[in-house]
């Protein structure tokens, strides 16, 4: 636990700010303001007069950082699993739900900066830690990245047997879901062809309207990754 956690990171001298870093990074930042901008929600741009960039761009850029050193470091640590098994997990590790939960673990919430009338939604948590992994990859690199997620995110806050482990049914639970709100859904199914092998692109529609996507070779897993986005992405914004 960062020993700055429940202090509010922008109030910090700039000497501190990289010691409260550091504490999280291992390491520290060469380059502060891409950290500053990671923690920098979009609804405070309105309020500043510079216009400074949002978190928005880091966070793209780390999704992508993050979701290929996670499929790496699966790859590697289960030499004898096949593609659907490996998604599955990965899918598990990146998903907004774990993403907010360890952010605020890593005690980001404290560092992240918004409107004072931003209704604060969990979902703003795992963008930040998106956003941290994007501005590691432009000021360290990415073998900087790939350290500080193995040896000091998974190593130290996720139980990887235990992630496998946990499954949930989401479209069963999407089915309660729709009878205890009273909601109808349907999902609308493309075939599509990867070379030699067809796979099947998913869209979960809640009363007409796209709620969710997913994308895999077999229409059960396409169907289960809709319904599982819907869960982890879609509900946690309305």
């Amino acid at each position: 636990m960062s020993l700055f956690q429940g202090i509010r990171y922008f109030l910090l001298p700039k000497r501190n700010k990289k010691r409260a870093l550091k504490t999280i990074l291992g390491f520290f930042p060469a380059n502060l303001q891409l950290y500053e901008q990671a923690f920098t929600h979009k609804s405070i741009i309105n309020e500043k007069e510079d216009r400074s960039q949002s978190n928005e761009r880091l966070e793209y850029l780390g999704d992508a950082i993050l979701s290929a050193v996670v499929a790496e470091y699966f790859f590697n640590r289960f030499p004898y699993e096949d593609e659907g098994f490996l998604t599955k997990v990965r899918a598990k590790l990146v998903s907004r739900s774990f993403l907010n939960k360890l952010s605020v673990e890593l005690g980001l919430d404290t560092f992240l900066e918004t409107s004072a009338n931003l209704k604060r939604s969990k979902s703003i948590y795992g963008d930040a830690f998106e956003a941290l992994i994007g501005a590691i990859y432009l000021d360290k690199g990415y073998e900087s990245c790939r350290r500080f997620l193995i040896d000091r995110v998974i190593s130290d806050y996720i139980d990887i047997d235990g992630l496998i482990e946990k499954e949930i049914d989401y479209k069963s639970k999407l089915v309660e879901w729709s009878q205890k709100h009273n909601k109808k859904f349907d999902y609308r199914l493309d075939e599509l062809n990867n070379g030699d092998r067809k796979y099947f692109k998913c869209s979960l529609l809640i009363e007409g309207k796209e709620a969710g996507k997913g994308e895999a070779y077999s229409k059960k897993k396409a169907q289960q990754l809709a319904a599982e986005q819907f869960f982890e992405e879609y509900l946690a914004k309305i």
